[in-house]
């Protein structure tokens, strides 16, 4: 009995430690569509015949709405000093078998749900989706206790950029070679 109630009390709180970081906690579906959206065009390729400068232009809107679905916004913290922490899953490149998490944070401009001061903290390596998921979560925590991955940055099996040849320009919105290979 002993044993139940203790297996009990941990599948509880981890259930309720999972659903603490949905952006359902913050946003209607819409709402989240949205800010997806939002987030996509920051770190997805950007639409044909769009621009790193133009990528935002109502034009090329569709292009990334018709993308979301390939994404998937695993995780969501809003912190009460406005900065808003994701994790998400995104493709790589035609590959069905992997993907690779994306951890980063923002804060909103406001009365909107368009980021600014945004940045990629880090990006995992392909690997499985479920393996994506086991260490971004991990690394999603950190990332909202820490307010970056400094200390995770040497796990090359957790994350495979910012490196010493990769880091990510927070006015482009880009990784750029800081030290070529």
């Amino acid at each position: 009995m002993k044993n139940l109630i203790i297996f009990l009390t941990i599948f509880l709180f981890t259930a309720c430690q999972s659903k603490k970081y949905q952006a359902s906690n913050y946003f209607t579906d819409n709402q989240r569509d949205s800010l997806l959206i939002n987030i996509v065009t920051y770190i997805y390729t950007p639409a044909p015949q769009a621009t790193k400068e133009t990528k935002f232009q109502p034009q090329f809107r569709d292009f990334y709405t018709k993308n979301i679905s390939k994404f998937n916004l695993q995780n969501y913290y809003q912190s009460e000093d406005g900065w808003n922490y994701f994790f998400l899953i995104r493709p790589v490149g035609g590959s069905p078998k992997f993907r690779r998490g994306v951890l980063g944070k923002f804060k909103l401009k406001e009365n909107s749900l368009m980021p600014i001061n945004f940045e990629e903290v880090a990006n995992t390596p392909h690997l499985e989706e479920e393996v994506v998921k086991e260490r971004g979560k991990y690394l999603f925590q950190e990332l909202i206790k820490n307010g970056n991955l400094d200390k995770q940055i040497p796990m090359k099996h957790y994350i495979e950029w910012p490196d010493e040849h990769l880091a990510y320009d927070k006015k482009q919105h880009e990784w750029t070679v800081i030290k070529p290979y």
